[in-house]
Parts: structure tokens; sequence; C-alpha cells
């Protein structure tokens, strides 16, 4: 019989996360989503042919607080309830939500 050593919660749980998870992870933002679920969350969104710009607000003190997020379909429903999939988020924070919608547009 085999004897089974147990793991820590550390070392059972840990996982390296890309940047993106991370950078998902900062601002609370899901790896796959809805637009309609985007704008409950009071994000700002823009549908730009297969992709999803949104743009976020992430309050820190005397800095720039917005923050950009990109979303592609994943099916052909292009709709509020088609499913998304993120797939960028801007490393910085903008002065405002169209700075970010700029960033946005270019990845």
């Amino acid at each position: 019989m085999k004897k089974t050593t147990a793991k820590t919660t550390k070392q059972a749980t840990a996982k390296e996360l890309t940047a993106l998870e991370k950078q998902a992870k900062k601002y609370r933002l899901p790896m796959t989503s809805t637009p309609e679920e985007l704008e409950m969350r009071r994000l700002k969104t823009l549908k730009f042919g297969t992709k999803l710009l949104a743009a976020g607000y992430y309050y820190t003190y005397k800095e720039n607080c917005y923050y950009a997020a990109v979303y592609e379909f994943t099916g052909k429903n292009t709709q509020c309830d088609g499913e998304i999939k993120l797939i960028a988020v801007s490393d910085e924070r903008f002065e405002d939500d169209g700075h970010a919608v700029q960033w946005a547009l270019t990845h």
C-alpha cells in the first residue's frame, strides 16, 4: 500500500498566472463573459467588428484611474448575450476613458 503525503494548500493551488490573468485579477475582469455582463459591471463598452473594447475605472490615489480591456467574440453571436473572451488588458492607466479606448483600438 502506498503512502500519500499531504500537500500544503499553497502547493496544491500554486499556479503560474500569465500576465493577462494577473491584470484581469487586478481589475476583477472575467476571462470569459458577455457584453451585457461587462456593462452591468459598469464598464463602458464599444463593439468593434469581432472585438469588444472596454474602459473601466480603478481608483488609485493621485494617479490615473482608467484602464482598457479588449475582448473577442468566440462565436457568431455578437449581440449582448454572445460569449466573449479576454485577449488584452492595458498595463498602464489613463487620465480618462477616451484615452483607454484609444489604447484598446490599437490592440
